[in-house]
């Protein structure tokens, strides 16, 4: 079963997001209070736990919300998701992949430390189309 590890917000673009639990989220906006609410396509971002694995085996200590996901996920190999794909997540939101990794502007923090970074080629960005609560635990579901 695939679900959800971290609900993640920042205040600020370009800073690490920190775990809230649990979040509305609202249609064609994003996450309510998070920075990035009212993109167009990057709505909210979504990273898997096994992503992030990837990184600690190299050595470095990152936490879920150190890349900027706004929603931490297990079980689910979210970069082979066809655009177009339909998640649901809990009981009432509904989200579409609309673009599979990113390009970086410049390396971060974290790939100056390990050479590598995970969120440009296996995060995802989904918009949202039918508004709800996001909560740890949450199952997630491709409709």
């Amino acid at each position: 079963m695939a679900k959800i590890l971290s609900v993640n917000i920042s205040e600020k673009k370009g800073e690490k997001k920190h775990n809230i639990t649990a979040c509305r989220a609202l249609t064609e906006q994003g996450l309510e209070h998070d920075a990035h609410i009212g993109m167009a396509i990057r709505q909210i971002s979504l990273l898997a736990s096994e992503s992030i694995e990837k990184i600690r085996q190299k050595g470095l200590s990152v936490n879920y919300g150190d890349f900027a996901e706004n929603l931490t996920t297990q079980g689910i190999e979210l970069y082979t998701l066809p655009l177009g794909t339909k998640i649901k997540v809990g009981y009432d939101v509904l989200l579409e992949v609309t673009q599979i990794g990113k390009t970086c502007l410049a390396p971060c923090a974290i790939y100056h430390a390990v050479g590598d970074c995970v969120m440009p080629k296996e995060g995802i960005f989904v918009r949202v189309l039918s508004d709800g609560m996001i909560a740890v635990g949450d199952e997630i579901n491709v409709v």
